[in-house]
């Protein structure tokens, strides 16, 4: 079963559930702005290519109202996990991971290469 980390108002989100679902897999679902994934894998993102700046929802009012566009320039890469393990509301949606693999943000070829 995957962990799906997303949000009910988020159109991209809505994308990828139902294509985990036509996909026929099964997910637990957790509100990113609620209940936010665990550094351990926001760290597991970095490890499997993603960059620091990738993992920011960069198109969000919280990034903006934050100025997190000059602190993921300044800040150490420490920081601004801390920072995203904290506030789902920073991070880029959705984020599915079965344990091993994660995918941050909605995109079809990857999904359906990873999760279909």
């Amino acid at each position: 079963m995957l962990t799906y980390y997303g949000y009910g108002k988020c159109s991209t989100c809505r994308k990828a559930q139902k294509a985990l679902a036509a996909a026929g897999v099964a997910s637990e679902d957790h509100d990113i702005t609620i209940d936010p994934p665990p550094r351990w894998l926001l760290e597991r993102a970095l490890a499997s290519g993603y960059t620091i700046s990738e993992l920011f929802n960069k198109s969000g009012v919280q990034y903006r109202e934050l100025n997190m566009k000059d602190k993921v320039k300044a800040l150490p890469e420490s920081a601004l996990l801390d920072l995203l393990a904290g506030n789902g509301r920073l991070i880029k949606r959705p984020i599915v991971t079965d344990g091993e693999r994660v995918t941050i943000g909605y995109r079809e070829e990857i999904f359906e290469e990873t999760w279909g």
